[in-house]
């Protein structure tokens, strides 16, 4: 089984969901960006990755806007379930852009988040590369074009624009970015079963195939 959230924000509260407590091992906790529990690289928050490594299942993550870059980075690249990833210890890993099978299933995966915040920005400069570069993003479409931009699911943390928009409830300009852009391209050309995706904190589907996931659950069987 596998369960997707997204948005924890180092939110260790988060992992006490009765779906997530239920996942023994060989399942899978999939968090659709903003994990935020590699930030400042201090000895609590290492007993807290330690801690979530420890689990019986297995806690894959991608990067939002509020992860820290340039300490994930000093993380070891490994390859996992057929593609990249860095390994955070134990079950542990951050999944970078690419093709992964799951249970049998394909995921198309890409990190990277807007960074909203210019004091964060002031605080911490690592934290303005929070979106893949141009040439990282040129080697994720390459990628996906070999294996035929098809999979079952599509897991992002920033949504496709078309969907922002459409979820823009409160009527401001949504801030778009290059991923944005991208991704409605995606939409039009790929085939998939279900776009899962973070940013907005929301649980709300929109009809036939995306899901904005926030803290309730989206099972995959």
């Amino acid at each position: 089984m596998i369960c997707v959230i997204s948005d924890t924000h180092g939110d260790y509260s988060r992992f006490s969901h009765k779906r997530i407590r239920s996942l023994k091992k060989g399942d899978y906790l999939f968090i659709a960006g903003d994990f935020g529990f590699v930030w400042d690289g201090s000895e609590k928050e290492s007993a807290v990755l330690r801690k979530i490594g420890s689990k019986k299942f297995t806690t894959l993550f991608i990067t939002g806007s509020h992860d820290n870059p340039e300490l994930l980075e000093k993380y070891p690249e490994t390859t996992l379930l057929g593609g990249r990833a860095r390994a955070l210890g134990g079950n542990l890993y951050m999944l970078m852009p690419g093709i992964f099978e799951i249970d049998g299933k394909s995921f198309i995966v890409c990190g990277g988040g807007q960074q909203e915040d210019p004091d964060s920005l002031n605080e911490n400069p690592a934290l303005a590369r929070t979106l893949p570069g141009e040439g990282e993003l040129e080697g994720f479409k390459e990628l996906i074009s070999q294996k035929g931009n098809k999979a079952d699911f599509i897991i992002t943390h920033e949504p496709p624009a078309s969907i922002a928009e459409f979820l823009n409830t409160d009527r401001k300009v949504p801030i778009m970015n290059r991923l944005n852009v991208y991704f409605d391209e995606l939409k039009g050309t790929a085939a998939f079963g279900m776009w899962l995706f973070g940013r907005l904190h929301r649980n709300k589907a929109v009809p036939p195939k995306y899901m904005a996931v926030f803290d309730e659950p989206y099972i995959i069987d």
